[in-house]
């Protein structure tokens, strides 16, 4: 199963055409059209890509978008209401939208898909097993978007809900954007860990693609999540990207799904 979010192209703030409402670009001999809304969410989104509003900062209003990209109103809340519509920033009544953070609580839950079968999603406790820099394997590469041999920091750790081991993970993240990530640092940090990300590294998870199977659980898997081997888990395979498409982010995840399920909302 695969889980994806459209991203936005890049113009320049000389791109927009208010006057004819919609903008022509050409590669090689094929014309493409970008209509005037869009063109404008791409204009927010550089600016958002860029840190001109950081996460949680409020953006300007409607009309001060509308006035700096000569469009209407209404155009701007055309694509103000894509970029709700995909995470990239969050409406609030009567006091403006804001950019997106991971440090949200509803944002802890966009990237953590189990659920509980009974009572309320809840965010797991986190034990940390390892942390270290190797080069990047060929498939990790792949994935990531760098060079086989590139620096990446390896983390594996358990998540427990109400003291049960029901998540394995093991992430690969470009070790060039994660200098300084240590196992210190993130046993030290008690929110979430793409809250972490986006405070101190500067990555904002944006969206993500999955792929999930049913596994059997291995001998040292079982270990670690203190059950028998040959026990069923979800295989969990996600990579993350951040603002223009760059993978971020290579997460492979076991789940026990015991007294849990995997939760998904398909719109």
């Amino acid at each position: 199963m695969t889980s994806t979010t459209p991203n936005a192209n890049s113009y320049s703030a000389n791109a927009v055409s208010p006057g004819s409402g919609i903008a022509a670009s050409t590669t090689g001999n094929s014309p493409t059209f970008s209509p005037l809304y869009q063109q404008i969410k791409a204009l927010i989104t550089q600016s958002l890509q860029s840190g001109e509003w950081k996460p949680g900062e409020l953006i300007p209003s409607e009309i001060e978008l509308a006035a700096r990209f000569k469009v209407s109103q209404g155009t701007v809340r055309k694509a103000i209401d894509e970029l709700s519509a995909e995470n990239l920033v969050v409406r609030r009544q009567g006091k403006g939208t804001f950019v997106a953070t991971h440090h949200e609580a509803r944002a802890q839950f966009r990237f953590l898909r189990l659920a509980p079968d009974e009572g309320v999603p809840h965010y797991p406790e986190n034990k940390i097993i390892e942390v270290k820099r190797l080069r990047a394997p060929a498939e990790v590469a792949r994935l990531l978007e760098i060079k086989s041999g590139d620096s990446v920091v390896f983390i594996r750790r358990v998540q427990s809900f109400s003291g049960v081991p029901t998540i394995l993970d093991d992430l690969w993240l470009p070790g060039s954007i994660f200098k300084g990530l240590t196992a210190e640092r993130l046993n030290e940090y008690k929110g979430p860990m793409y809250g972490l990300f986006e405070t101190e590294f500067g990555t904002h998870m944006i969206r993500a693609s999955e792929q999930i199977r049913a596994v059997c659980a291995d001998a040292a898997v079982a270990e670690l999540l203190q059950l028998s081997p040959g026990v069923p888990l979800l295989n969990v395979e996600r990579v993350s990207y951040t603002y223009g498409d760059k993978p971020v982010e290579l997460r492979r995840g076991l789940y026990l799904t015991q007294h849990h399920h995997y939760r998904n909302e398909l719109s």
